[in-house]
């Protein structure tokens, strides 16, 4: 079993930053790739970023050059630092862990992301 616990979500004003946090109960980031999705209300969940085992990130096009994906093997946790934030961007935000084989995943509780004047 692996608990995700994310955090660092709030409200900004749009063009502003924010930092996620996913902190996971053990070191499995040599057996499962890690992602970050978000679903906005009436919309369908999406993957927002995504850092495979081997360090390889992949990103949804609307937040290329915005969002960065990363991980710090020492502390368990995978970030997602968020930059020049729009209004679009406004979701619950959920912590994935996705076992290579694919047949394992697992989720945050997710965190509250609000971009708004």
């Amino acid at each position: 079993q692996v608990r995700l616990v994310e955090s660092g979500g709030g409200l900004v004003q749009p063009g502003g930053s924010l930092g996620l946090s996913c902190a996971t109960s053990r070191n499995i980031f040599n057996t499962y790739h890690m992602g970050w999705y978000r679903q906005a209300p009436g919309k369908q969940r999406e993957l927002v970023a995504r850092i495979f085992t081997g360090a390889t990130t992949i990103y949804l096009d609307s937040v290329k050059g915005r969002f960065t994906i990363s991980r710090d093997t020492a502390k368990n946790t995978v970030y997602l630092q968020m930059n020049s934030l729009k209004p679009e961007d406004t979701a619950v935000y959920y912590c994935n862990a996705n076992r290579v084989d694919g047949f394992v995943n697992y989720w945050g509780q997710g965190t509250q992301v609000t971009v708004s004047s």
